[in-house]
């Protein structure tokens, strides 16, 4: 078990470095891999330590720090069991509106977070044209341009898809934002076709009426595949009850930084009522 959990905390540092290398900057959640590599130097120790010396640590002691790692690890099997089959397969084709949910952009481009879900957007508009998409993110402290134009640039300048069939939403700077603003952009949209829409005249007889009931749209959600699971109870709680979520791969060097960093959002989220 020593030279395990020994094996685990190097493994944490090393992928620490990987991700900073990989990446080209330290984001304040990488340092987490550090703080795992701390634990398991700690357990690591306990472990070679603890068994030597009874006599000199309460019984609560090891059984605590146990207990709280073996929570850890549940919680943590849990939510990566929620976010991969949580949502059930659905026909996603011809929606209304595809929210496609925006990532970082540096300084020499899109990452390839958001170029996943770019080409992702681009495949399922040219399968379903008249779906409309809202391209979701604003400009963050560290970008040079707002997440938004970019996610629009990319895909006009390099998939060649028209702009009018794009709305873009450009004020929100994290997924939370990334739904509530987009549902307000998605709903004076449909404002604006109804009101174009009544100002056709259509002939009809004297006296006679149709009631054309109206359908509710029917809206997706774009993202990776760890980002979905979050993404659509999100939309839930904001107001989307019917969302379909859509998703696409992830960087394969970085999922499981991903995955550890999704499942403390999930959980932060979900104390703050926000899914």
């Amino acid at each position: 078990m020593t030279w395990f959990l020994g094996f685990l905390a190097i493994g944490c540092v090393i992928y620490y470095g990987i991700i900073v290398a990989y990446s080209g900057f330290a984001t304040s959640f990488s340092f987490v891999w550090l703080v795992l590599a701390g634990v398991c130097f700690f357990m690591a120790a306990g472990v070679e330590i603890y068994p030597r010396h009874r006599e000199r640590f309460p019984l609560w002691l090891p059984v605590s720090a146990v207990t709280v790692c073996l929570t850890g690890v549940v919680i943590f099997a849990v939510i990566e069991l929620l976010i991969f089959t949580g949502a059930a397969g659905r026909d996603t084709s011809n929606l209304d509106y595809l929210i496609v949910l925006g990532a970082r952009v540096k300084e020499d481009g899109i990452t390839k977070s958001l170029k996943s879900r770019l080409d992702k957007a681009a495949e399922y508009a040219a399968e379903n044209p008249d779906t409309i998409l809202v391209l979701s993110g604003g400009q963050g402290e560290n970008e040079p341009v707002c997440e938004a134009e970019a996610m629009k640039d990319y895909l006009v300048q390099v998939k060649g898809l028209k702009p009018g069939k794009m709305i873009l939403e450009t004020r929100s700077t994290s997924t939370v934002e990334n739904i509530a603003y987009s549902k307000i952009a998605i709903e004076e949209d449909m404002m604006k076709r109804r009101q174009e829409q009544s100002a056709v005249h259509v002939h009809m007889e004297p006296g006679t009426y149709e009631e054309v009931p109206e359908r509710p749209a029917r809206i997706g959600v774009l993202t990776n595949d760890f980002h979905v699971f979050r993404a659509e109870q999100i939309a839930k709680k904001w107001g989307i009850p019917d969302i379909y979520g859509i998703s696409c791969p992830s960087d394969p060097v970085l999922f499981l930084h991903f995955c550890v960093r999704e499942s403390a959002a999930i959980l932060k989220d979900k104390l703050v009522g926000n899914m």
